[in-house]
């Protein structure tokens, strides 16, 4: 799916997720507020704006499962779908509703912290100068990144973010390494110093003898690992995509039985809507991104999300 594509889903489901919000707050304004009782075709006023969120989102929401589960993803989301489904036919239509926000919803606030992850990669990416100050008998001029070999001599001058990992030859001054490493405190610098990419120099100019390419730099080495990092579906949500394959025909099973025990049919919805695990399949890649977004702007690169997962 291309990046648009996936930029027009998570706008739609957060349309539908507002939608659906909307379509419950004035049911309950109608139904408690006003106690109109209105019938038209059979359907209170205050249904009406219910049926208009599950003919338009749940809709949406139902044929989007119904393509996956096509396409071989036989999830526990699938337990909305049907849901939504069974609550249309029943006439419980508030309840529809609320799994239609509750499947929205989880998918939006997912795509938020997905966004939120990713503003990390572009804040590390627009503190990468583009250029560096290369040095050639006493001459300056500026190349491309890319173009910077190993032994060329760089100059780095205040406030300037260092462009390539380097051994400082000449000058002496600090500089703020605090976004790499963690650490708070300015590192002094002199000649025979190592620098690392990504450090932002102080108020003095310093020229460095360029130890690697631009590409194998420190610097670009995280830019690597966050991206391997945000592109990694973590385990356990991967595990619970595989047990939606066991857990949904257990859940309808058991609904089937309240049903047939009861011989209400409404039985059978309650146990589909309470069996519903959008909130724990959603929580878990919401949890993992958002830590690995907090521990980013602390200095800390997670390379693998599945350590979070073994943390206690």
């Amino acid at each position: 799916m291309s990046s648009g594509d996936s930029s027009l889903r998570q706008r739609t489901e957060e349309r539908i997720a507002i939608l659906a919000t909307l379509a419950i707050v004035v049911h309950l304004v109608l139904r408690f507020g006003f106690h109109s009782s209105t019938s038209t075709l059979g359907v209170t006023a205050w249904d009406i704006p219910l049926l208009l969120a599950l003919a338009t989102g749940g809709a949406y929401l139902v044929i989007k499962l119904v393509i996956g589960l096509f396409q071989g993803e036989f999830s526990s989301d699938l337990l909305a779908g049907v849901s939504i489904v069974t609550s249309v036919i029943l006439g419980e239509y508030l309840a529809g509703a609320l799994v239609v926000l509750m499947l929205s919803g989880g998918q939006a606030l997912e795509a938020y912290a997905a966004r939120r992850a990713s503003s990390v990669l572009g804040a590390l990416a627009r503190r990468m100068p583009a250029s560096a100050h290369r040095r050639v008998d006493g001459n300056l001029s500026d190349i491309p990144l890319d173009q910077v070999a190993i032994g060329d001599q760089i100059v780095i001058f205040p406030h300037e973010t260092c462009p390539v990992d380097g051994t400082v030859i000449e000058g002496h001054g600090t500089m703020d390494e605090s976004f790499l490493t963690g650490e708070p405190y300015l590192m002094s610098k002199a000649p025979g110093v190592p620098v690392i990419s990504g450090s932002i120099n102080a108020e003095s100019a310093l020229t460095i003898r360029a130890d690697r390419l631009a590409v194998d730099s420190r610097y670009a080495s995280i830019m690597r690992v966050m991206k391997e990092s945000e592109q990694r579906r973590p385990r356990l949500r991967r595990l619970g995509d595989q047990l939606g394959a066991y857990y949904t025909p257990l859940a309808i099973g058991i609904a089937l039985a309240a049903w047939a025990l009861t011989q209400d049919a409404t039985r059978f919805l309650g146990v589909l809507v309470v069996a519903t695990p959008c909130p724990l399949l959603i929580a878990i890649p919401v949890a993992v991104i958002g830590s690995i977004s907090l521990a980013a702007r602390r200095g800390i690169i997670i390379r693998d999300p599945a350590v979070l997962e073994s943390i206690d």
